[in-house]
């Protein structure tokens, strides 16, 4: 009899190791009979309201730190074929906030030249506080008005790599609270969630990222991956950061990566490459202005786009699989 309890307690546990101690839930598609005013998630992939695939190719601009600049960057980036950019922006926290004025004209801006925009903002970069990000959705909440008709061309990129701790548990946390604020504002935009540890740990997206994007009401929700020395610094690295979400059958892009930084050297010829094949967007940051001892990562020595860094910008951009060669237009 004891012997029968003790085999039956084993097979329990040797069950529940393949059970219930796994979650393998994956985020369910949209639904294709749903009528769709502007960008939509769909699955894996990030659609027009028409249905047609949008592959993410641009560049990000420090809009907060360089306005004056905005009318020659915006066009010049433009000029390289991207079919989107990723917009600095600011709300008070650490740098001068945008108003609602600056952003609303620098995502129509974007639009008259043909892209979409990716606004999010830089002052929780790293943070782990969860009232920090609350303060960065109330600042979203305040511009619903704004947002407001922009959902074929605008996708709001919360918060800029948002909680630098590996934690894929505090990451949650926070946006699980934070997305149904935005979308109790009234805020229908796709909206794109930087991974945790500083953006670069993209094995959260396949732990947590279900429960993200099942906390928002729409479902319209997507996860971006920053690729640096620790998500970008080898071959496996890169499939293993953005395969984690994407085999969770979430939408996965690349939102910022540099050729190298300060904690490594990047494999960004394989990054492009591998994003190409696989249909994922990338956007490269950034195109001038860095400073503190990393204006390496400057795409453009001139804001006009006529001078490309060599290390740098010119692969990104005239590269075997860089934005030029392998970006498709969305907006006419």
């Amino acid at each position: 009899m004891k012997k029968s309890i003790k085999f039956c307690l084993i097979l329990f546990f040797i069950a529940a190791l393949f059970t219930g101690c796994s979650d393998k839930r994956t985020a369910s598609p949209a639904d294709p009979a749903a009528v769709h005013s502007g960008l939509y998630v769909d699955g894996t992939a990030l659609r027009t309201a028409s249905g047609e695939q949008v592959v993410l190719r641009g560049i990000n601009h420090a809009h907060c730190w360089y306005r004056s600049e905005d009318e020659t960057a915006f066009a010049a980036i433009a000029d390289t074929g991207a079919n989107c950019i990723r917009i600095v922006c600011a709300c008070g926290i650490q740098w001068e906030a945008d108003t609602a004025e600056s952003i609303a004209a620098a995502i129509e801006r974007a639009r008259e030249l043909g892209m979409l925009s990716i606004v999010e903002v830089h002052d929780g970069t790293g943070d782990n506080s969860i009232e920090t990000l609350k303060s960065i959705g109330d600042f979203w909440c305040g511009l619903s008005d704004v947002l407001a008709g922009t959902e074929g061309y605008c996708i709001v990129n919360i918060a800029n790599e948002w909680c630098g701790k590996h934690s894929a548990d505090t990451w949650k946390d926070g946006y699980t609270g934070v997305i149904p604020m935005l979308r109790g504002a009234g805020i229908k935009n796709v909206i794109m969630v930087d991974a945790p540890g500083w953006g670069q740990y993209g094995k959260a997206v396949g732990k947590t990222g279900i429960d993200i994007f099942e906390s928002d009401p729409e479902r319209n929700t997507m996860f971006s991956v920053h690729m640096y020395g620790f998500s970008g610094g080898s071959e496996r690295s890169i499939r293993a950061h953005l395969n984690a979400g994407l085999e969770r059958n979430l939408c996965v892009c690349v939102g910022e990566f540099g050729y190298t930084h300060s904690d490594g050297d990047v494999k960004e010829d394989y990054l492009m490459q591998y994003c190409t094949e696989q249909d994922i967007g990338y956007l490269a940051w950034s195109w001038k202005g860095n400073s503190g001892g990393v204006e390496y990562l400057d795409l453009a020595s001139e804001w006009d786009g006529s001078v490309l860094s060599a290390d740098w910008g010119e692969n990104a951009v005239n590269g075997k699989y860089g934005i030029r060669a392998t970006s498709k237009k969305v907006l006419d």
